[in-house]
């Protein structure tokens, strides 16, 4: 669907149909035509809209979040509009936590660091996923291509049970049991227990 006119202007509230068989209703906070995009602000009632300056103004200060979708025009197979309310933009119904944001910033900051620290550079995938599967339940890291589980067993390449070297010998079997798992799966390898 094409959007054309005022029935995509700023403010205004409608109710939307999916070509996917979503339904929802929303105010628009944005349109650009260029490249046929709406974002929309989901309305949890769009009736206080009506009747209110700012659904917004209340839900920030009570340190709610708010919905919001961008989706092409194109996939909307019907809409029809509600009415209009104020500006969603206007400055002066927005209020924002700036101490929250950037605490939100420094802990996906942190995690993804977190989270690179856990790929391995130069290894196999068949390493990777050994290193997955002992991270679910073990503490891991990487030292160069070798993997170090509770910083005392370490698994050199290729990865095989016999690579297990280092910490007790509780923790190095432990270990080994994981190492094995892999490679009885992808070799087609299945041990018989007795």
């Amino acid at each position: 669907m094409e959007g054309g006119g005022d029935e995509f202007a700023i403010g205004v509230l409608i109710s939307v149909k999916t070509t996917l068989g979503e339904e929802f209703e929303g105010q628009i906070v944005s349109f650009d035509r260029p490249t046929n995009l709406l974002v929309i602000h989901i309305l949890s009632n769009p009736l206080l809209l009506l009747g209110s300056s700012q659904e917004g103004v209340g839900r920030a200060e009570r340190g709610e979040r708010r919905n919001v979708r961008v989706l092409k025009a194109n996939y909307i197979r019907e809409f029809s509009v509600v009415g209009r309310a104020n500006d969603p933009l206007d400055p002066a119904g927005c209020v924002l936590d700036l101490s929250a944001i950037h605490a939100r910033e420094e802990a996906a900051l942190r995690q993804a660091e977190i989270d690179a620290e856990r790929i391995g550079v130069g290894v196999t995938p068949e390493a990777q996923s050994i290193f997955d599967a002992l991270s679910k339940t073990l503490p891991v890291q990487w030292d160069k291509t070798d993997i170090v589980v509770m910083k005392e067993v370490r698994v050199c390449n290729p990865y095989l049970p016999e690579n297990v070297s280092g910490g007790t010998s509780a923790a190095n079997e432990r270990v080994k049991k994981v190492v094995k798992k892999p490679h009885t799966i992808c070799c087609g390898v299945q041990s018989v227990g007795l």
